[in-house]
Formats: C-alpha cells, structure tokens, sequence
C-alpha cells in the first residue's frame, strides 16, 4: 500500500515571498528574492532545518526549473512591490 502524500498548505506559497531570510549574505532579503547560485550553494552545505530549510528548498526548485514567473505573480497576489 503506497503511502499518501501530505496535504499541501496553499500558505506555504504566501510565505514565499512575504517571509525574509534570517541569516547570511542575504538576511533581510524575501526568500523569494534569494538568487539561485546562493539556493545552490545552501543546497551544497546543507539548508536549514524547519520552515526556513523548506522555503528556501521549494523556491529552489522553483528557480530551477525556469518557473520564475510564478514567484512574480505570487508577489503580485499578495502586494508585494518589488516584481
């Protein structure tokens, strides 16, 4: 028997680009706003444990994938200026 997948948190996406980074070279910048080579290299050393490590995990796959323009439209949904 397969196990079922986690119910998704439609929250998770509004954290993206409303919540800042805590930490390092890019503290106080929107995870959303956090450039790839930096998600990468985070990849690398290991992300952070909890809600952080799995943000910065998602909008790397996000950018990863050339989806950018989803974090873009997030930002607009939710009032975010810098888009």
């Amino acid at each position: 028997m397969a196990t079922p997948l986690p119910m998704f948190d439609p929250s998770i996406l509004k954290e993206l680009v409303t919540t800042k980074v805590y930490f390092g070279k890019y503290k106080d910048s929107l995870v959303c706003d956090v450039p790839v080579h930096y998600l990468e290299w985070l990849d690398r050393k290991g992300m952070p444990a909890g809600k952080a490590g799995m943000l910065l995990s998602t909008v790397l796959v996000i950018k990863s994938n050339g989806l950018e323009d989803i974090l873009r439209d997030l930002k607009r949904k939710y009032g975010v200026r810098k888009y």
